[in-house]
């Protein structure tokens, strides 16, 4: 047993010595005086550039040294930092399944107010039935429950009762459409201390001609909304003004939807309107206002497609995709007809809480820019008129028969169009074309000129895509379209298209 003692004390102490003289051995190394003495002992027997190659040698080992403690300072932190991590893991790992237990919490508290609910309105029993998965009772042929509780559409229901006994009014179908114009520009100052210069009015009449969606842009606080509804105040029916929110994402913010639960149709102000329409023969005009604070694309998408058909006998929208025998009187099999005596008109402000309005939306759409404040003038007191959307709609065709594009300034066009798209690459389609030969002679039907009403509608329809090409790259360009601009049309016109180039050079 002895023998087996005296083994392990000299094994031991052999590894515990040897691991003691490697530590004396490392901190001697570090033994300052010592070098001092080996640097004195050979501070005469040594040269000139024998010291040199010696401090290079003394300086290449601080630096080893230096390096390998970095390395060693880069490990421990990387090790504690990982370290660090798998226990910030670990954190979130039950932190998550916290929220996850929460979350089954709230579940069933959920799941209790909505019986809560049930029991509160009182579901009769198809509808009990439905939602438990058994049978359904008995219903009525087309599929929906009788009885006055049953009735989905409460509100449009309602304008059927509310317009059954509906006189129309005598409307003034003598107006023509520069009277339009002017009694228009007096009633709105004389009535609603709105001040609006006659070209800023001519413009808004004739996008009526030209397309069903009107959007007035520009800074805020010139009068946009204003403008569209002192239009409504006019004609003697008022605009229907609809907020326009940012979370609008699909086609139910217009028309509403259908609440499975309640079995119940959301009915927006929109819809109701619309169904109102075809009721009479008024002049309708929807106000979107802040159109751009949700994109336009996402929410408007179907009425822009439905207002492209040409024959207003498509104009047909789905609300519901079943009928029941007490749905209101001018819906035909779940479908709705868009009324044809109603326009639509946004406003929009371009800044940084907005979106940017796409090409597709501007192409079918006639925008009109409000960027300068009204200057006050007076008016004879003047009345509103009384007009229903037939007439308004033949004085602006019979503008566009009367007053078609002379031949010399659709030749000039064609040699803008080919200039435009050889040095910048720009085109524009025949929805547009139709809508500059719509526009143009309405303009001139107001009391405008011809070659203002062109310079307008391409400043805003065609030049306008230059803002999404590269400005840096066009900038030399723009001079050569201004000068040929000047050449073809001369100098005095084409205000608006020069000065939105003019524009656009300073941006780029």
């Amino acid at each position: 047993m002895d023998t087996v003692f005296q083994f392990l004390f000299q094994f031991l102490g052999q590894f515990f010595g040897s691991i003691w003289n490697g530590i004396v051995s490392v901190l001697g190394a570090f033994n300052i005086p010592e070098y001092v003495n080996i640097i004195s002992r050979y501070t005469t027997t040594l040269g000139g550039l024998a010291w040199v190659v010696a401090i290079i040698a003394i300086l290449l080992l601080v630096a080893v040294l230096a390096f390998l403690v970095f390395l060693i300072v880069v490990s421990l932190k990387k090790f504690f930092r990982n370290k660090r991590a798998r226990k910030d893991a670990g954190s979130l790992v039950q932190e998550v399944q916290a929220l996850n237990r929460e979350v089954m919490r709230l579940n069933l508290e959920k799941d209790k107010i909505l019986s809560m609910k049930v029991s509160q309105i009182g579901l009769n029993p198809n509808e009990i039935s439905e939602l438990t998965g058994e049978e359904l009772e008995t219903l009525n042929g087309e599929g929906a429950a009788e009885g006055e509780d049953d009735i989905r559409f409460l509100k449009l229901t309602q304008l059927d009762k509310d317009w059954a006994d509906y006189q129309p009014p005598e409307y003034d179908n003598e107006i023509t459409l520069p009277e339009f114009c002017d009694r228009f520009r007096l009633f709105a100052c004389s009535r609603l201390g709105l001040y609006y210069d006659i070209a800023m009015i001519r413009r808004f009449v004739s996008a009526f001609a030209s397309t069903r969606l009107i959007v007035l842009q520009g800074i805020s606080g010139t009068g946009k909304t204003s403008l569209a509804y002192a239009f409504g105040k006019y004609v003697c029916n008022d605009s229907v003004i609809t907020p326009v929110q940012p979370s609008w994402r699909d086609r139910s913010e217009l028309f509403g939807y259908f609440n499975e639960f309640t079995k119940k149709y959301n009915e927006t102000a929109l819809l109701c309107a619309m169904y109102e329409a075809n009721y009479n023969e008024n002049v309708y005009l929807v106000i979107l206002d802040e159109m751009n604070i949700a994109r336009v694309e996402y929410y408007f998408a179907e009425m822009l497609s439905i207002l492209e058909m040409p024959r207003r006998e498509e104009w047909i929208v789905d609300l519901v995709p079943s009928t029941w025998p007490n749905d209101p009187k001018l819906l035909n099999r779940g479908q709705f007809t868009v009324p044809p005596n109603m326009w639509y008109c946004g406003t929009i402000n371009n800044d940084d809480s907005t979106f940017a309005v796409t090409d597709k939306v501007y192409d079918r759409a006639m925008p009109i820019n409000i960027d300068t404040k009204g200057v006050a003038f007076e008016a004879p007191d003047t009345p509103p008129v009384v007009i229903n959307y037939h007439h308004f709609e033949d004085i602006l065709n019979q503008a566009k028969a009367e007053n078609p594009i002379s031949e010399d300034l659709l030749q000039k066009l064609a040699l803008v169009d080919d200039y435009v798209i050889s040095h910048f690459r720009v085109a524009f389609g025949n929805r547009i074309m139709k809508q500059i030969k719509d526009y143009v002679p309405a303009f001139v039907g107001c009391g405008g000129k011809e070659i203002d009403g062109l310079d307008y509608i391409l400043a805003r329809k065609v030049l306008r895509k230059f803002e999404a090409l590269n400005l840096s790259y066009i900038r030399d360009e723009i001079d050569g379209l201004i000068a040929y601009m000047d050449e073809l049309f001369g100098e005095e016109n084409m205000g608006e298209c020069k000065d939105y180039l003019l524009m656009l050079k300073k941006l780029a």
